[in-house]
């Protein structure tokens, strides 16, 4: 099963798990701002996982994360959807970095 690191707070990861449930999809949803255990939990993972790089210092956060069973891990949720041929549901509201962007 995917594990999604996530908030309820980022229109994309809202966008990510409405896409998910719609293409019939089942992951686990860890929300990073339910308590310091799965925020520590992701930083550890954003940290030292080189999907990340380009992430780091842009002002975005990468989330939503997704985590393969295989530990593999993406950002690029909409990708992912695409190769299962499943459809991508489009973000409402604003991105919640700094620049306006991208979660």
């Amino acid at each position: 099963m995917l594990t999604i690191y996530g908030s309820a707070m980022c229109p994309d990861c809202r966008s990510c798990t409405d896409s998910l449930d719609d293409g019939g999809i089942a992951y686990q949803y860890v929300d990073i701002n339910e308590s310091l255990q799965h925020l520590k939990a992701f930083l550890r993972l954003r940290d030292t996982c080189p999907v990340f790089d380009p992430v780091r210092g842009t002002g975005t956060i990468g989330i939503p994360a997704i985590v393969f069973e295989d530990g593999t891990v993406t950002v690029d949720w909409e990708g992912y959807l695409t190769n299962q041929g499943r459809k991508a549901i489009a973000a409402q509201g604003q991105a919640c970095s700094v620049e306006n962007r991208r979660c």
